[in-house]
Order: C-alpha cells, then sequence, then structure tokens
C-alpha cells in the first residue's frame, strides 16, 4: 500500500480538478452549489484514493494495465475543460474562449446531420427553447462528440503499438476486472468475448439512445435543465464519454480474452512437448 500511495494521491488531485473546474472556470455559483461540487470533490478523491492504494481494487477495472484509465480520463478531463471554455466565453469573452466557441460550432455544425448524434440532441430540446440554448447544446454535443470519437481511436492505435495487455509484466485479471466474476459459470474465454461484444454495441448505440430518454423524461415531468450551463456540461459530458467509456471497455476484454487464449494454446504446446499429453 504504501508503494502505491503517492500515486493514488497525485490521482485523487487530478479527480478533484476535474470536478471542480466547471465551477472554477464559469462565474462562480451559490454558496449552497459550491458546497455541493465540493463535497462531490472529496467524496470522488477519497474514492479514488481508496481505490489505488487498496492491494485490490474493489470497483475500478484495469487498474494495473495502462493506459486504460488514463486515456479514459484524458478524455474526461478535455471534454469538460472544452465545454467549460465554450460557455465561459458567453458571459466573459476573450481570444482563448472564442477559439474554442468557433471550434465548437463548426464541430457541431458539420456533425449535426440527419439521424447524427448531435441531431438527436438538439431535437430533444422543448420546441419553445431559446437559440442560445439550442446553440449551446449543438457546439457542446458536437465538441465532445468528437473528442470521444477520437479518444476511442487513439486507445485502438495505443493498444495496437503497446500490444496491450501485456506490456512489460504479467497481466492479473482477476486484480484488473474486480468486478468480473470468474466463478459463475461458463469458459472464461467465451465470457469475456460476449461481455466485450455487449459493451461495443452498447457503446455505440448509447449516443442514440440517451437522447431518447431524456425526452421521455420531460415528457413524464421530469425534464432535465440544460439552460443552466453547469448541468449542460456535466449531461453532454456523461452523454458523450459513458458510451466511449463502455465501448473501449469491450475492445479491452476482447483484448485479455485473446491474451487468455493465446495462453492458453502455449501451455497447451508445451505440455504436448513435453509429452503430457498425446496428440
Amino acid at each position: 500500500m504504501s508503494d502505491r500511495l503517492p500515486g493514488a494521491i497525485v490521482r485523487a488531485i487530478m479527480v478533484v480538478f476535474l470536478v471542480v473546474m466547471p465551477a472554477v472556470i464559469l462565474p462562480r455559483e451559490t454558496h449552497e452549489s459550491l458546497q455541493i461540487v465540493v463535497l462531490f470533490a472529496i467524496f470522488a478523491a477519497i474514492f479514488t484514493l481508496v481505490e489505488y492504494s487498496a492491494a485490490s481494487p474493489t470497483l475500478v477495472e484495469f487498474r494495473d494495465a495502462p493506459p486504460f484509465n488514463r486515456v479514459r480520463f484524458s478524455t474526461l478531463f478535455a471534454t469538460v475543460l472544452c465545454l467549460s471554455m465554450i460557455f465561459r466565453g458567453y458571459v466573459s469573452p476573450s481570444a482563448f474562449t472564442e477559439l474554442f466557441q468557433k471550434s465548437g460550432s463548426s464541430i457541431g455544425e458539420a456533425i449535426d446531420f440527419p439521424y447524427s448524434p448531435v441531431r438527436l440532441m438538439v431535437l430533444m430540446l422543448p420546441q419553445d427553447a431559446v437559440p442560445e440554448v439550442v446553440q449551446r447544446v449543438r457546439d457542446a454535443a458536437g465538441l465532445s462528440y468528437l473528442v470521444s470519437i477520437f479518444a476511442i481511436l487513439w486507445f485502438i492505435i495505443v493498444l495496437r503499438l503497446q500490444h496491450w495487455p501485456r506490456r512489460e509484466g504479467p497481466f492479473n485479471v482477476w486484480v484488473n476486472l474486480p468486478t468480473f466474476d470468474a466463478a459463475a459459470g461458463g469458459d472464461v474465454v467465451d465470457r469475456l468475448e460476449r461481455d466485450g461484444r455487449v459493451n461495443v454495441i452498447l457503446g455505440f448505440l448509447l449516443p442514440f439512445l440517451v437522447p431518447a430518454l431524456l425526452k421521455l423524461c420531460a415528457v413524464f415531468g421530469m425534464p432535465v435543465q440544460l439552460d443552466d450551463m453547469h448541468m449542460l456540461i456535466w449531461t453532454v459530458t456523461a452523454w458523450a464519454f459513458l458510451p466511449a467509456s463502455i465501448l473501449m471497455r469491450g475492445v479491452a476484454l476482447s483484448r485479455v480474452a485473446q491474451m487468455i487464449k493465446q495462453q492458453r494454446k502455449v501451455a497447451y504446446e508445451r505440455a504436448v512437448s513435453d509429452g503430457a499429453y498425446v496428440v
């Protein structure tokens, strides 16, 4: 635990920066809202510290198999930062915020075509929505969705280049997959491959399904207040990041299944060469 503690502290500090970033960049909120942000940042920091300092994590997957979590955190951090800078430009414009706004507007308009996830996010808004809110949602959705796509592509490229999951040392499947129950029954490889396919499909479909679910919530009297910039940041970030994270998890599970399958093949060939099996 002592060896892991410095790294866990650094990660906890970075998580705090992520949580408080919109509150710092955007205009100051009410005192009650700031208290909620600080409280959530403390809980997130404690959770990260415990998960990364313990000998075996309880929820965080691929803790000892970088760069899986590093890519995911970088994606989340970049998305929140970009959206915060875009919305800061509405209340405190500068040359720096204008760069983010122009980029978000161009990307949003380019991706806003029929049946695209960005178009579905725009159509989710009520018909009487203010044009400024519609523009904010389009810009935020377009930029965050593009960041998630780049993150997925970068993740796949890194896996290929670094021969992930086995880089320099042994890969402990049970430590890196604490939520995966190996004793649940069935072949481990088959279950990993099945879970990988399910995650990839779900990650692809979620950007299309989430706007429909939010629209359904509004119909039943539980609308999401996207006219609030802080709520819009976290809503759009979750809409873009969670599907990308799930899709990356599916790819990672498939790679782990391939690794186990290859290890079984090598072990079988070694046993045959040693005379343990008769071919």
